[in-house]
């Protein structure tokens, strides 16, 4: 039997995959598992008995991954599983951006009670006129999951599409539409792009990627669209550019108090995997990572361990061992019908089939974190 807290209201769509084996709270205090959304971890005492923490969302800087490590567990989140969400709220900003909707929608909004609303209309429409996205040039960075949709998406509504990606995988190229082109060159971007989204991950690398000296390189009245990460965007820089016609439109779906209420700025409540559908493929994929891990010792999707899977062999136990990178652990394990290594950063992971586990000499191992023997 595992137990398994809960630190958000989960999907009952994603509670749904967990078995009989399963006994779920939100008031657990020893639990073999956490399945969680936005709530933050950081000052959480993690229990002993935690073996993993499963995010219903791509996103994990609400969890201390490197404590996380340090204790020996694995944290999953849900690559792709709200992907369509964000790529469709993305899509909305390209109208959004181009025609001032909103602003036309709260102008109008503004003519309740007058007198001869729709000849005023007719009078004052030409103030909120743009421009058509069809023939324009989209910079899309980071062809991940969502980039790769947003990308062709944006293909087949007519427009001329612009990638870049330093860590483009094969999975991600091959679905990506042929119309696409690509770049390893950030500049090629900047220079020809009409409208940039960017859909990269929050790191000491991206965060304000899109600043004064990147807005600089860009065309005059270039609409930036940033559905991914606050961090990612110089608000300070935006405004300036706004303010100079450098950038016609910033559409965030992180509002602060830097970006709301500032003309130019369509700020959206984070909306971007805020549907039903989303929620669901969230909690149903981190549901079956968590239970693939715990019954059987295979990590897919771990943010701080290496992926290793392998299938079971019949009649032996699985030992699942968590280690430094350095950490030589083959030897202590002895003879197995199958053992997998692999490491990722200063950390790796082992699982083993064996007939016999002599997991005091495993664990005595120096570099490794925590054994654990599953059959």
């Amino acid at each position: 039997m595992y137990n398994v807290l809960t630190l958000n209201k989960i999907s009952k769509v994603g509670l749904g995959q967990l078995t009989d084996n399963y006994t779920v709270s939100d008031t657990m205090e020893n639990p073999d598992a956490i399945l969680l959304r936005s709530f933050k971890m950081h000052d959480m005492e993690l229990p002993e008995s935690l073996q993993a923490v499963a995010r219903c969302g791509a996103g994990v800087n609400n969890i201390p991954l490197d404590k996380c490590a340090e204790k020996g567990i694995v944290v999953f989140n849900t690559p792709g599983a709200n992907a369509n969400a964000v790529k469709e709220l993305v899509i909305s900003a390209l109208f959004l951006t181009s025609r001032d909707i909103m602003g036309g929608y709260e102008w109008a909004q503004s003519l309740k009670g007058e007198e001869g609303i729709a000849a005023k209309v007719e009078k004052g429409k030409s103030t909120f006129a743009g421009q058509e996205i069809k023939g324009k040039t989209l910079g899309v960075v980071g062809l991940g999951a969502i980039g790769v949709l947003v990308a062709n998406a944006a293909a087949a509504l007519g427009m001329k599409v612009i990638g870049y990606d330093p860590y483009f995988t094969i999975k991600n190229a091959l679905a990506l539409d042929n119309s696409v082109k690509f770049t390893a060159d950030l500049d090629d971007i900047y220079a020809a792009a009409d409208y940039i989204s960017v859909h990269v991950p929050a790191t000491k690398e991206t965060t304000n990627m899109i600043n004064a000296d990147t807005l600089a390189k860009c065309k005059d009245g270039v609409r930036i669209l940033n559905f991914a990460r606050n961090e990612l965007v110089d608000a300070e820089a935006v405004k300036a550019a706004l303010e100079s016609g450098k950038v016609k439109f910033y559409a965030t779906d992180f509002p602060n108090e830097s970006t709301v209420g500032v003309k130019g700025i369509v700020t959206i409540p984070h909306l971007g995997a805020s549907t039903a559908e989303a929620e669901d493929n969230c909690a149903a994929m981190a549901a079956e990572e968590m239970m693939e891990y715990l019954e059987k010792g295979n990590i897919i999707n771990s943010v701080n361990y290496p992926n290793v899977a392998a299938p079971m062999t019949v009649g032996c136990k699985r030992v699942c061992i968590l280690h430094k990178a350095a950490a030589e652990v083959a030897s202590a394990v002895g003879t197995a019908s199958q053992l997998v290594t692999k490491t990722r950063g200063d950390y790796g992971y082992t699982i083993a089939d064996v007939t016999n586990a002599d997991t005091d000499k495993i664990s005595a191992v120096d570099g490794v974190i925590k054994v654990r023997v599953i059959g």
